[in-house]
């Protein structure tokens, strides 16, 4: 409970009388909005104000709204597969330091199929995943894909400070295409890592693990404990956060 106190208050500035009841907005706040708020704190802490951040998989630009309000002299780079999604970002974000992308980030250059969940958007990706609601209606489009570490270079961009990659599953295809990147510079790595979605590609946190750690020499964590500046995860203990769906979004970080 006292790391949840910290973290609210972190988030929110409560004073002293809110801070002692945390459990109260605790227990009203899903596990989305909690990893949602975790990844704010994480990004209010760590991005400048000149930061090069990446988000991979955009979809509305709540992330990149985040992004840009705290880095005003940053560099933005943006993907969205989706058409009718993109299409929309393309004319809220005309700042020429915003670079959106109607790409599937991923580990080759070229275009993939990819299925567009139109009932639920946020579910699309290369590969289809498994679903928790019923009757759910898809398509299969094609889209383009693209490496990061090609984006970047193209753009004469010297370093990344943060990533933030939620891309139903196809997170190592994305980390695969940014793997020059990832050793140069240790960016800040939100990421979603989770059964349901991952394992529908075939990849298991182990590979997380071999690209992130052993060939990056970056650290993953869970987003809280980055923050309370607690150990990183070990192998072990990253296979049995995912198998055991105790967490499924993670920080890979120096």
């Amino acid at each position: 409970m006292a790391a949840v106190k910290y973290l609210l208050h972190a988030l929110f500035g409560w004073k002293s009388r809110a801070a002692r009841q945390p459990q109260v907005v605790f227990s009203s706040v899903t596990t989305v909005k909690w990893y949602d708020t975790l990844a704010l704190i994480i990004m209010r802490q760590k991005v400048a104000p000149d930061s090069v951040c990446v988000d991979v998989g955009c979809h509305i630009g709540k992330i990149l709204d985040e992004m840009m309000r705290l880095a005003p002299q940053g560099t933005f780079f943006a993907f969205e597969p989706l058409p009718d999604l993109y299409a929309g970002l393309k004319e809220r974000y005309t700042q020429p330091n915003v670079h959106l992308s109607n790409a599937a980030l991923s580990d080759k250059q070229g275009t993939t199929t990819f299925n567009h969940v139109i009932t639920n958007p946020a579910y699309s990706g290369i590969v289809k995943r498994k679903y928790d609601r019923p009757l759910e209606d898809d398509e299969t489009i094609t889209v383009p894909t693209a490496r990061l570490d090609d984006i970047l270079a193209a753009a004469g961009i010297g370093k990344v400070d943060l990533i933030k990659i939620d891309v139903e599953g196809a997170e190592l295809l994305v980390l695969k295409g940014a793997e020059a990147t990832l050793k140069r510079d240790k960016p800040i790595v939100i990421f979603e890592h989770g059964l349901g979605a991952t394992d529908c590609y075939g990849v298991k946190p182990d590979d997380v693990y071999d690209l992130l750690v052993d060939r990056c020499g970056m650290k993953i964590s869970l987003l809280e404990n980055f923050l309370l500046d607690l150990p990183a995860l070990t192998r072990e203990e990253l296979n049995d956060q995912f198998y055991s769906r105790k967490n499924y979004y993670f920080v890979a970080h120096p």
